[in-house]
């Protein structure tokens, strides 16, 4: 399989003509869609349609982030403000039972939807811990303050998505939950020592056999003082790799975030030599998508086979 090692995304409704060229000729492994590409459900089925004609790949990877509450990209169409993940975590903590049939009912409609328009990944669940003093932007984009119902639930979404032939993306791993500030705008830290971040964040992320994961950009300083998780080896093989045991593909997060410090082409390279397998462009400018693609990497045989598995498991 010959493609891009990144996931990139577009500019508007539907493709332009450079986009219909630099995607034909550079072959990015995956689109993520936004706000800005989603007007309708029966718009949104066509854009996704001539993409995967233009890939000529039925089970071409086209993501979505669609978390419910305050990240939803369907809402031109659809109303998921209500249902947050700290909405089931919530219930979940007062009645287990009522908690995970009405996540599964929740999870197959949605399910349903994105399977009608054809996408095929949801860059969900969020496993952050929700802490009282850290910055308010995971908030209740979380399950919950308790490691362990956040373990459970994140299971129970990539379980659900699983049988509706979804993929999942895990994030923001090994946890952004205990950031100081939104990545989206500056470099968040996390100052907690290695021993409470095992005990709570890592906990998290651990045996929930998520095809994908998505990394942070945030500073752990107590493991790794210089990088970034995203651009951590550190963090990356040490913790992600060995620590938490993730055997997925690594996708870093957005690589336009302030939270990097280079271009866009400098943060892509730095995060695949640090061992993430993809890296994320989410900005949509077309100048900026031919020259990220134009430089970046083919994928190397470790996401080759993992990539192999997501098409068997799309079967």
């Amino acid at each position: 399989m010959i493609r891009k090692a990144a996931i990139v995304s577009i500019s508007g409704l539907t493709l332009t003509k450079k986009e219909i060229i630099i995607i034909k000729k550079e072959k990015p492994w995956g689109i993520i869609l936004f706000k800005r590409n989603i007007l309708s459900e029966n718009q949104l089925s066509h854009l996704i349609k001539s993409i995967k004609k233009i890939m000529n790949d039925s089970k071409y990877p086209i993501l979505i982030d669609e978390e419910g509450g305050k990240v939803s990209r369907f809402s031109n169409f659809l109303d998921n403000t209500l249902y947050s993940q700290k909405f089931f975590g919530d219930i979940y903590n007062l009645d287990k039972n009522i908690g995970t049939k009405l996540y599964r009912s929740y999870i197959n409609s949605l399910s349903k939807i994105l399977t009608r328009v054809g996408i095929n990944i949801n860059t969900s669940p969020v496993l952050d811990l929700i802490k009282k003093k850290a910055h308010k932007v995971i908030g209740s984009r979380s399950y919950s303050t308790n490691p362990s119902t956040v373990n459970t639930l994140g299971k129970l979404c990539v379980k659900f998505y699983k049988k509706n032939k979804i993929a999942t993306v895990i994030k923001h791993i090994p946890g952004h939950g205990g950031a100081n500030s939104d990545s989206h705008f500056v470099l968040p830290k996390v100052n907690d020592t290695l021993q409470s971040l095992k005990k709570n964040d890592f906990k998290c992320f651990k045996n929930t056999f998520s095809l994908f994961a998505m990394t942070a950009h945030v500073l752990y300083t107590k493991i790794d003082k210089k990088n970034n998780a995203t651009h951590s080896s550190i963090i990356l093989k040490k913790i992600i790799r060995k620590e938490i045991g993730y055997n997925g593909i690594l996708i870093s997060d957005d690589i336009s975030m302030k939270a990097l410090k280079h271009n866009v082409v400098a943060n892509a390279h730095i995060a695949i030599n640090a061992g993430c397998n993809l890296v994320l462009y989410c900005a949509g400018k077309t100048t900026e998508l031919k020259k990220l693609l134009n430089e970046m990497p083919y994928i190397d045989k470790f996401t080759m086979k993992k990539t192999s598995e997501f098409y068997r498991f799309l079967s």
